[in-house]
């Protein structure tokens, strides 16, 4: 414990100290330099009861600092990942559930807690898709991303005393980026425990099916599918395509070699609309391994025509090419690119939705004109070369006032009230976290009638200026974005995840929601997707207009779901803001229809549509393990690679490893002398010692 002193007023140092006794003293011979009635000794007495009082007293003014030194160990922690995926069952030898060796490999990575002892902290995880605690045995995740586990590993312990990871998987990942970038990122040696087999067994199988999720009707559309196999040379891999119990496409190659790929082009008809289904089979061999993997089922939504948008700018950028790209990797919507000097060559009445990217439609008469009576949706970005004024007089939703052209960093602070369509959690959590955008400086303001996605969030400040806000008034629908860069976000989201899934769903949904009722339809029941993935949530929302076109949301709304199967599942939409949204939860694979149905008034309103839940067999793509992948994250860690049996070998490996260690840490506390009770105490003891002496004697 150190005692320091504050600059409270002027400079002040430890030399007041000896003042402060200096003014005690002196206080105290005032008082008792010449006592009439007091002895000698008790005059000495109260001379320093006095002095020590004002001491103290005087000494608290300049504001005195404690600082106190605590001195903290954290132990090593030792983190245990094990791979709960199915192809772990499939091809690890694990062939019931839960198997015997299964039951092996979670006790043997469970004692590893025991043999460490007190002086370790393990945590164990299971992982799949995701991140989840604890060991399991179950082995049944449908996919596998071994870059997200470490991710969320070194974002869940960040800056803490990591020791190790241990981490038993198969290495095959069907899922996020390739493990080996992520775990440079962690900073600890990984243990690898390598699972499965890497020689791989007779085997026939679809290793990929590469095909564009939605066609036009009356289009051939081609399909490429990937037929593998193993240790089957001499043998046929016979290929069908079939819709609804009919075969549409047939082929027979013969197997070469005992590593075998070959790539299939096969075109299909988009003849009728809706959500198309095509099994693709191959025929299995005698004594293949599996047959999981001889079938693959793929959807196609087959679309009447795609959604136009266009998309006007001044100059050229590249958040222009990513939102292009983003809103077109759903092919309901088709986005034309233009400058605004070449409107003229446009027919603007082709467009279901304008996007001004650092522009304004006043500064185009015939734009403007166009827009006020089309009622077209509109989503206004900003940047720096916007025109604050114009983007002001042109809307009322975001009003940004500034007295100087300069721009700031923000970054996506998500707003958990906004109803009007719903961005899953995982996005939301990596928009926020992406690099920020660029805003225009200055005093932002909004009209109340809108509702703010996202509110600009400066370092780690949050404040309530809009960054992407949404409003609909009197039947037409605008967005607001005040900010520039979205490439940034592009670029980063695939740098650490591998994808551009938040960004996708993000403008999707926005564009959904800007060209939702540009049909005037009363009710409107949709989803994000027509096609679910086996073990997603299916969301569906609902919308309600009155005559004015106002949405409302007063009536209940019903909805039934009935599967191929013939099996109803009835729901009652939630409330969420001015519109309705129903959380299903899982559904079993198969293909529904659904009906939705309310009553406005006297008037009765339904809708109807299909989604298709769809089975996940990525985990039966490939059945020899990736041994090569786990070698290579343990030797650029530091670590080593182990095989199953080598397990219990582990905690001497551990504790040989001299990075491996507890770290002390040095906790400052800084506190103010008069925050200490006991001093008060000791002042109201003197004060009261000296009074009691004085009354005894006769003082009072």
């Amino acid at each position: 414990m150190q005692l320091l002193f504050s600059v409270t007023w002027g400079t002040v140092s430890g030399w007041w100290t000896p003042v402060c006794l200096l003014l005690g003293l002196l206080y105290g011979w005032l008082m008792y330099r010449q006592p009439v009635s007091l002895g000698k000794r008790v005059r000495y007495a109260l001379f320093a009861v006095r002095a020590l009082t004002v001491f103290l007293l005087s000494f608290l003014l300049i504001s005195p600092l404690i600082r106190s030194v605590a001195y903290n160990p954290q132990k090593p922690l030792i983190l245990v990942a094990q791979d709960n995926s199915e192809s772990i069952k499939l091809f690890g030898g694990l062939t019931t559930n839960p198997s015997p060796k299964g039951r092996d490999l979670i006790s043997s990575l469970s004692q590893l807690k025991q043999q460490l002892g007190d002086q370790y902290d393990v945590r164990e995880f299971n992982f799949s898709g995701d991140l989840k605690d604890g060991l399991s045995d179950k082995f049944n995740g449908k996919q596998t991303n071994i870059s997200a586990a470490i991710h969320q590993l070194n974002e869940r312990y960040v800056n803490q005393n990591i020791g190790a990871l241990v981490l038993a998987t198969d290495g095959i990942y069907n899922q996020g980026s390739d493990p080996r970038y992520e775990a440079k990122n962690l900073k600890t040696s990984i243990y690898t425990i390598a699972l499965g087999d890497t020689v791989a067994k007779r085997d026939l199988l679809i290793g990929n099916v590469n095909y564009n999720k939605t066609a036009y009707l009356g289009n051939d559309f081609e399909t490429e599918v990937l037929a593998e196999a193993f240790q089957a040379k001499g043998e046929n891999i016979h290929l069908t395509v079939d819709e609804d119990g009919k075969q549409i496409f047939s082929q027979t190659d013969a197997v070469t070699s005992n590593n075998f790929r070959k790539t299939i082009p096969i075109k299909l008809n988009a003849d009728k609309k809706g959500t198309r289904k095509f099994t693709i089979n191959i025929a299995p061999v005698k004594n293949e391994i599996s047959v999981q993997n001889n079938t693959e089922t793929i959807y196609v939504d087959v679309l009447d025509a795609r959604q136009k948008i266009l998309l006007l700018y001044n100059g050229p950028h590249p958040d222009i090419s990513v939102i292009k790209q983003s809103i077109e990797s759903n092919r309901n919507y088709e986005v034309k690119t233009s400058l605004l000097s070449d409107l003229p060559k446009l027919k603007l009445t082709d467009y279901s939705l304008i996007i001004l990217y650092q522009t304004a439609s006043n500064s185009s008469g015939e734009l403007q004109s166009f827009i006020t009576k089309s009622k077209v949706p509109v989503w206004y970005i900003a940047g720096a070369q916007t025109d604050l004024a114009q983007l002001n007089s042109e809307q009322k939703q975001v009003q940004i006032n500034s007295g100087r052209n300069e721009m700031q960093e923000v970054f996506a602070q998500p707003v958990q009230e906004f109803s009007l369509f719903t961005l899953s959690d995982s996005t939301k959590n990596k928009l926020s976290k992406l690099p920020p955008l660029l805003a225009p400086y200055g005093n932002y303001s909004s009209n109340g009638t809108g509702q703010v996605l996202f509110k600009q969030r400066i370092g780690e400040i949050s404040t309530p200026n809009p960054l992407l806000s949404f409003s609909d008034e009197n039947g037409r629908r605008t967005a607001v974005l005040t900010g520039e860069g979205i490439w940034r976000w592009s670029l980063s989201e695939y740098n650490t995840y591998g994808n551009h899934a938040a960004l996708e769903e993000l403008l999707g949904q926005a564009v959904q929601y800007l060209t939702a009722n540009s049909n005037h339809q009363r009710l409107r029941v949709y989803t994000a997707k027509n096609v679910f993935d086996e073990g997603e949530n299916v969301i569906l929302n609902a919308e309600l207009y009155n005559q004015a076109l106002e949405l409302v949301n007063t009536p209940d709304i019903r909805i039934e779901l009935k599967s191929r199967a013939g099996k109803t599942y009835s729901f009652l939409f939630s409330r969420n803001g001015q519109s309705y949204q129903l959380d299903a939860e899982t559904l079993p694979v198969d293909e529904y229809t659904y009906s939705a149905s309310t009553k406005l008034g006297t008037e009765t309103f339904t809708a109807t549509g299909q989604l298709t839940v769809k089975p996940l067999n990525l985990e039966t793509r490939q059945s020899a393990a990736d041994h090569q992948l786990l070698n290579d994250l343990a030797k650029q860690s530091g670590g080593q690679m182990l095989q199953p049996s080598q397990i219990g070998q582990l905690a001497d490996l551990i504790k040989k490893n001299e990075n491996i260690k507890t770290v002390v840490y040095e906790d400052k506390r800084y506190s103010d002398l008069i925050d200490l009770k006991w001093i008060f105490i000791l002042i109201l003891v003197l004060l009261s010692a000296e009074w009691f002496l004085r009354k005894r004697e006769g003082e009072v």
